[in-house]
This record gives structure tokens, C-alpha cells and sequence, in this order.
């Protein structure tokens, strides 16, 4: 697999021996790699020493090479790194530094990101860094440019890390394209080097880091296998409190997260959502009698807050930080010594990688506690704990390259000079995700940079790129250039507004003046009057008021939270820990593992009505309060069930049973209509195995997404993306509302005059995968066929009181929602358990 380990020159050979260490074999096989020119994934656990392998081969190339004489041309950037958080940039940069401190080595390294000055990058173009550490979005800003040629002329290594957690999204889609040019830009023979703890499909992540060739064998870049690492120590939290049924808060765990903080040095609080994170922080805060150093991490919050938390971790003078995934990869600031997941995982692979923040050490094992939010996430916690000690990785399959993706990237190549479409074509479908990209699909996503496609070419302003008399594509005008810079990236956020505090004044009203506390959305804002309190970077605020793209807020400290927080993107349930949740349920034998309470309601369940196989789908139908429910457990995530939710009433309706509604979560869900629908199934009209039929995602599927509003919105997403509709002009910016309608409009052209545009077919795509769930879907309705079991019972069962407990539920902020969700789930257990 490796060539033998060659010996380290004398300077660090010296450095390792001073501190005790030797070169690791894993950090030789790159090395031997890397003399040999080859391009390498290296797998290994969380503290292995995955950043020094990744740059030890530069730093030793960098440390040889010959001082720089003025009057010569500038030498361009030697290693680009690429990360997928702008803090994991800085981080990396940081803890670079000392060994090149520490050994005086000639080497320049820098950061390049959102974050960074305009100063600085135009500096770093002037006289680029011998390292620099970068994002996709960066990348893709950095080859558009016009000297993007002698900026890379140099260009030796790559190194791309937590690459599992770049590859599988449309950053992903973006960082190959750039990667593809930068090798038509840099010297023959640039290596890449990918680094990664978490890989489901090693051979997927091996050929992403390599050119492709149409036609020929799948080639491949080295691997190298770290094994071993200490076995995590994971706990699921386990207390005399009861667990509650259903909700998301976990304030019934407030106490013992508390005390566990106490216990530890450093802890990392990991949640899933922005909004989660603050009420959390608050909850905390609220309890926090001892004082206890407690801070908030995530992507809303201002950078200089971002900064000043992740200076007092390195420091030691925090207790715990409550994160989202801004903390999620590789970073290694203070002592951490235990992480506490708050609510479920979702996936195997991103519980180990949160896990491998504490302890970040390969000998030392990793400690956490889970804290599961509610019955049936107290099952998934235990899947994934199980997942984890298996070593099991649920990381998705990198699917194929998404064209809107394709069309920004055309415009970008653009923008840093003419191209001809054979050599861009052959550039293009050399990167893993476009590699089955034929030239009729490659020329239509031209010709839509070029026209905007067949039912809008005859609007100027799509026009943004031509063909001229020799064959080449070139820009129509330079402001298109300027649009590029300032809406690359495929990061789609919610229109956004900064959040600054300000003043009140008698007879005048909110005054600005206060410092920016970060950027919130704007739906979210629309929905507030004048007054009302909300929780922000871990402080009840009072909203006084929008001024152009601020938010004016007050403290308001001794008020509780009116309005919760805004949602926050979530995660979906694994394919891998939905599996595990259904062979828990379905084995007995498994309870043991199980807190006694949520065991005691699966004896019941079992004593009360049925506990589906592994490979069966339960359906339960009762009445209650007037109406007739069906309560489904297909365990298959938030995402298909929505979807499957949408065709049964569209199908039950069809039948008469008049469906009122449905709502779905991660595990179950439920629909009630005003016709008794056991009644229905027991006779067969129509019969479970009938109304289940797969035949529902093809004409059923079709009609709902034709009234649907999704793809609508899924359309914005790649008109965006794509640089069909712009955010953000030249010193003006439009509103999320003065988007959504001209792409609505958009929309409804393209539907009726040519449904097969690329951007309609990327609409498709994006919503088959993401927002619809599927092909998820589709496996599951063929998993479930004839293993149907349909359980008529006279009142609500046990396992159907959580998502019950979800239907017209009001959302009340505080003790209050706590109060409702415990007096309704006694209603409904008491009910149950009649």
C-alpha cells in the first residue's frame, strides 16, 4: 500500500524527539505518498494527528525550498487547504503554527474567508501565503479570478479536510468543479489529500479526490487506515425524572446537565438546532445557581461573539458551550473532557464525530452523555450508541452533480476568462459527481448560462455569457462578473437581518446606536409586533422594531420569551438508525437496555395491542373525540413520513373517508378523518395493502407536487444557486419577498412553457432527495409489502400517545409548554392505559 517510510530531515526528526513523540506510521505512509506523487485518504480516529499527517509533506517541501529573491517573479500558493467551517480554518491555522514556530520554519500561512477583511484578500493576491486555508465558497472566488492562473502556478497539494462531511452536499458539487480547474491551472501532477474519521464508503471518497476519465475504470487515490483509538465511555442519562413522551426541549434534564457540567472541566452541549441552542443556553442560564460559566455557539451569532467564545474555550475559563454543528469537525480548543448530545443523534456518523470533540486524543477515550428528549428518542440514542460501539458509519452515498451547481460554475469560468466548450466539457466531467454528465447535458446547462433557457431567451438580462465567431464563450457585459463575486456559494439561508441593540426614547421610539448581536431571519421578525420578547445569542430581547435590514431590539431581562425562538434546519433521521430503532422494538431481549420506565411502556404497548417485526409496518386506527385515527410506524424520518402523509390524504380523500389532517415525526404518523377508518381497512375499502400501494408515487405524487408550494420553494433555492435570480446587486440587496416573487413567477413560465428546463429538472432532483425523502419512501413501501399489520382498537395504545400528543398542539414558550405537553400526555396515558 505504501512505498517504505522515508526518513524525516534532521529539524524534524529533532522537533518530534524534543517533545518525546514519534512520527506516527500513518503520518510516514503520507509522506512516502506524497514523494511518490500520489494523491491519499487518510481514515483515522479523532486524535490520530489527521491535520500534522496532512501537512507534514508541505511544511518538509516548504522548509527545502530555496528563500524567495525580490525582483523575481512571486511565487504562488504552494498547499490550499479546504475546510467545510470558516472555524475550523482558523482553528487549523492556529495550532499549524506552532510546530512552524517551534522548528522556524520559512513558511507563510494564512486564512481566506467569509470572514476576512477585503484588505487582506487583495494582500493575499499581491503576495500570496505559502499555505492558505480556505472554503468551497473561497475556492470557487479564487479560480473565477483573472489571475487565478499565477495565484495557483505553484500549487502542490490540496489537502480537503473532514471531507466525508464536504462531498455529500452541494458544497461538495462546488469544491470538485474547482477542484477540476484547478488542475487544468496548476503544474502537472497536483496532489490532493483527503482526510476523514467518519466514512461509510471509503472507494466513493478515494475517486472523488482523483480525476476521472469517461469510460475507463474508476481510478482511485490511496488509502491509509488508521485503526484502533480508545473506545468511547457513552452513557444515556438516567434519572429518577420522567421521561417525557413527547417534545424537544429536554427540560426535564436541566438538573443533571447542570451537575454533570459541575463534574467536568470543559463540556460541549451538543444540539441540532440554532433554536435549540438558544432555549437551551436560557434553561441552563435559568438553573445555573452556582454560576457556572455556560456560553452559546452557533452560525447566527455575530463573528466577533463566535470569536470571543472559541478565545475563552482555548483559555480554560468555560465551564460549557452550548453548539449547533459550528463545532461539529476537528476543532480542538481547551480541555475538552465531555460532550452532552441533547436530544437524538439522527445519524451513527455525526455521534461519533461530535463524541471525538472530548478527549481529543487517540489513546484517551471520548466521554458522553446522551440526553434523549423524549420516549421514542431514548430508543435511538440506544441505536446509535449501539452503532458506535459497532463502528457503524451511516454518512449518505455522493450522488450525482446537481446542474444549478453546474450553471453557477460555467458563469464563474466565465468571469475569470473565455472558454471553449470541448476543453470545459472534458474539465468538467473529470470531477467525481459530473462524471456521467454527457455533452447534451453539458450543453444545455451552457445554454441556459447563455439565454436562460428556450422560454426566456429573448430577456436580455439572461443573458450573461455569448458564444463568439472562434468557438468561445465569453461574459456579455462586466457587471455579471460583479453579481457572481457577491452570490457565489450554495448555501441558501432564509433572508437574514442583523440584530442590533438599541435604546427607546420618550416620544421618539427605538434608537439604533448598540453593538450587532448577529443576524436572524426575516420571516421570523414579520411575525412579531411592537413589544414582544423573543430569545437571541442566550438573552430575552424585545423587538422595537425592523429599520431597513436591522432588527432594533432592547434587553429585556427580567421578561420571559413570548414568541419561540426561529426553527433552525433539522437533521434527518438515518436510514441505518431507523433500522435499529425497529429491531429494538421488535426484540424484547433489547428492553433490558432500556430505562425501566420506556420499557414498561413497550411491555404494555405488547400487552395492549402489537409490537411490529422488524420488517413489518403497524398500522393502528381508533376513535377518539369525534374523530376516527390512524397512527402508522414506518420509522423512516421527518422527511418521507410529511410526504407520505401528503399522498394518503390526497388518496383517503379520494375514497370519501374525508381525511381532516395528519401530522409526522421522525418515528410515526398520524391521520384523522370523520370516517371510521379501522372500520374501512377491517372491510377492505379500502384494505391497508391497498391504500400502501407503491403506485401512489407515481400520478398521486405528481398531482400534489403540481399544487404543491414546495417546489416552489425548491425552485428559488436553484434559481439562486444557479444565478438565474440574484440576492445580492451591486450596492443594493433584494428582499427574501422580492426574490420569492420573481422566482414564483419564474416558475410558473418554466411549468408551463418548458417543464424540461434545467433548472425544473434540478428542482426535481433537489426535492426527490431532500425536501420528499423519496427513494427512502420507495424502499420503504416495497420493504412493507404484504407485512402489513392492521391492529382496530376501541381507544389510543401506548405507543400512539407521543404523536398524538403532537396534534394541534400550541406552542407555548417556557414552564407553560412543559405544564400543557405533561397534562396532556396524562390525559392521553391515563387513556391508554384504561
Amino acid at each position: 500500500m505504501t512505498d517504505a517510510a522515508p526518513p524525516l530531515p534532521p529539524r524534524f526528526a529533532a522537533w518530534f524527539a524534543a517533545r518525546g513523540w514519534a512520527p506516527r506510521p500513518h503520518q510516514l505512509a503520507l509522506l512516502a505518498h506524497a514523494r511518490a506523487g500520489r494523491s491519499s485518504l487518510l481514515i483515522a480516529p479523532t486524535g490520530a494527528g489527521k491535520t500534522l499527517a496532512g501537512f507534514l509533506p508541505s511544511l518538509i517541501d516548504l522548509s527545502a525550498r530555496p528563500k524567495w529573491k525580490p525582483g523575481t517573479r512571486r511565487r504562488g500558493v504552494h498547499t490550499l487547504y479546504v475546510s467545510p467551517l470558516k472555524a475550523l480554518a482558523v482553528d487549523v491555522e492556529r495550532n499549524l503554527g506552532r510546530p512552524v514556530a517551534e522548528m522556524a520554519l520559512p513558511v507563510d500561512i494564512e486564512t481566506r474567508t467569509g470572514d476576512t477583511s477585503a484588505s487582506r484578500r487583495q494582500r493575499q493576491k499581491l503576495a500570496p501565503p505559502d499555505i492558505l486555508m480556505t472554503t468551497p465558497e473561497q475556492l470557487a472566488l479564487l479560480i473565477a479570478a483573472k489571475d487565478a492562473e499565477s495565484f495557483f502556478a505553484d500549487l502542490s497539494t490540496v489537502i480537503l479536510d473532514e471531507l466525508h462531511a464536504l462531498v455529500t452536499s452541494k458544497r461538495g458539487d462546488l469544491l470538485a468543479l474547482g477542484l477540476a480547474r484547478l488542475r487544468a491551472l496548476a503544474p502537472p501532477g497536483l496532489r490532493t489529500v483527503g482526510l476523514s474519521a467518519t466514512v461509510a464508503e471509503p472507494d466513493q471518497l478515494r475517486a472523488w479526490l482523483v480525476p476521472q476519465a469517461p469510460g475507463a475504470p474508476t481510478a482511485l487515490a490511496d488509502l491509509v487506515v488508521v485503526e484502533g483509538g480508545a473506545r468511547p465511555e457513552i452513557t444515556i442519562l438516567e434519572t429518577d425524572e420522567r421521561v417525557p413522551w413527547a417534545g424537544h426541549s429536554a427540560r426535564w434534564a436541566i438538573p443533571a446537565i447542570l451537575a454533570a457540567i459541575a463534574a467536568h472541566k470543559l463540556t460541549l452541549v451538543f444540539v441540532n438546532t440554532r433554536s435549540q441552542a438558544e432555549m437551551l443556553f436560557a434553561e441552563l442560564w435559568k438553573a445555573n445557581d452556582d454560576g457556572l460559566p455556560i456560553a452559546v455557539h452557533h452560525g447566527s451569532l455575530d463573528v466577533g461573539q463566535r470569536r470571543r467564545v472559541e478565545a475563552a474555550m482555548a483559555a480554560g475559563s468555560l465551564a460549557a458551550v452550548v453548539a449547533t454543528s459550528t463545532l461539529d469537525l476537528g476543532i480542538d480548543w481547551g480541555d475538552v473532557d465531555l460532550v452532552i448530545h441533547v436530544g437524538a443523534p439522527k445519524g451513527a456518523s455525526r455521534l461519533a464525530q461530535r463524541i471525538g470533540r472530548a478527549n481529543h486524543r487517540m489513546d484517551e477515550p471520548s466521554k458522553a452523555i446522551l440526553v434523549p428528549a423524549n420516549r421514542f428518542e431514548v430508543l435511538e440514542c440506544r441505536a446509535a450508541l449501539d452503532a458506535n460501539y459497532l463502528g457503524a458509519q451511516d454518512t449518505p452515498p455522493i450522488r450525482d452533480g446537481a446542474l444549478d451547481v453546474l450553471a453557477q460554475h460555467v458563469l464563474g469560468r466565465a468571469v475569470a476568462g473565455p472558454f471553449r466548450p470541448e476543453a470545459f466539457h472534458a474539465e468538467v466531467v473529470s470531477a467525481y459527481p459530473y462524471r456521467h454528465l454527457d455533452r447534451d447535458g453539458f450543453d444545455r446547462v451552457v445554454d441556459f448560462v447563455a439565454t436562460g433557457g428556450y422560454a426566456l431567451r429573448t430577456y436580455e438580462r439572461y443573458a450573461k455569457i455569448k458564444a463568439t465567431a472562434d468557438g468561445s464563450f465569453r461574459l456579455t457585459h462586466p457587471r455579471f462578473a460583479q453579481q457572481y463575486r457577491l452570490n457565489v456559494g450554495t448555501i441558501v439561508e432564509a433572508p437574514l437581518l442583523k440584530v442590533r441593540l438599541g435604546g427607546r426614547a420618550r416620544g421618539v421610539g427605538p434608537l439604533r446606536g448598540g453593538r450587532v448581536l448577529g443576524e436572524i431571519e426575516e420571516y421570523f421578525c414579520e411575525t412579531m409586533s411592537a413589544g414582544d420578547t423573543f430569545l437571541f445569542a442566550g438573552e430575552v430581547l424585545r423587538y422595537e422594531g425592523i429599520r431597513e435590514n436591522e432588527v432594533i431590539v432592547t434587553r429585556a431581562p427580567a421578561e420571559e420569551a413570548r414568541i419561540p425562538v426561529y426553527a433552525g434546519g433539522k437533521f434527518p433521521l438515518s436510514t441505518f438508525l431507523a433500522d435499529g430503532v425497529r429491531r429494538m422494538l421488535a426484540d424484547p431481549a433489547e428492553w433490558s437496555k432500556l430505562p425501566r420506565q420506556v420499557a414498561d411502556w413497550l411491555e404494555i404497548q405488547r400487552a395492549k395491542s402489537v409490537l411490529p417485526r422488524r420488517d413489518q409496518l403497524l398500522i393502528e386506527t381508533f376513535p377518539r373525540a369525534g374523530r376516527f385515527h390512524m397512527v402508522a410506524y414506518p420509522f423512516e424520518g421527518r422527511l418521507a413520513h410529511q410526504t407520505l402523509g401528503m399522498l394518503l390524504t390526497r388518496r383517503l380523500e379520494r375514497l370519501g373517508a374525508r381525511p381532516m389532517g395528519f401530522v409526522a415525526t421522525d418515528y410515526s404518523l398520524a391521520v384523522w378523518a370523520l370516517s371510521d377508518l379501522g372500520h374501512l381497512f377491517a372491510t377492505g375499502a379500502p384494505s391497508p395493502e391497498a391504500l400502501f400501494d407503491p403506485d401512489m408515487l407515481g400520478d398521486d405524487l405528481d398531482a400534489w407536487m403540481a399544487e404543491s408550494y414546495l417546489l416552489k420553494r425548491t425552485f428559488r433555492a436553484c434559481a439562486l444557486i444557479s444565478g438565474l435570480v440574484e440576492r445580492n446587486h451591486p450596492g443594493e440587496e433584494k428582499s427574501g419577498r422580492q426574490v420569492t416573487v420573481s422566482t414564483d413567477l419564474i416558475y410558473d413560465v418554466l411549468r408551463r412553457h418548458e417543464p424540461d428546463h434545467v433548472l425544473m429538472r434540478a428542482t426535481w432532483a433537489d426535492a426527490a432527495t431532500g425536501l420528499l425523502d423519496l427513494s427512502r419512501l420507495s424502499d420503504m413501501l416495497s420493504r412493507i409489502g404484504g407485512r402489513i399489520v392492521h391492529k382496530r382498537l376501541e381507544r389510543i395504545s401506548p405507543l400512539a400517545v407521543p404523536i398524538m400528543l403532537e396534534i394541534g398542539r400550541e406552542r407555548v414558550a417556557g414552564d407553560g409548554e412543559e405544564a400543557l405537553l405533561r397534562e396532556a400526555a396524562d390525559d392521553l396515558v391515563a387513556e391508554a392505559m384504561a
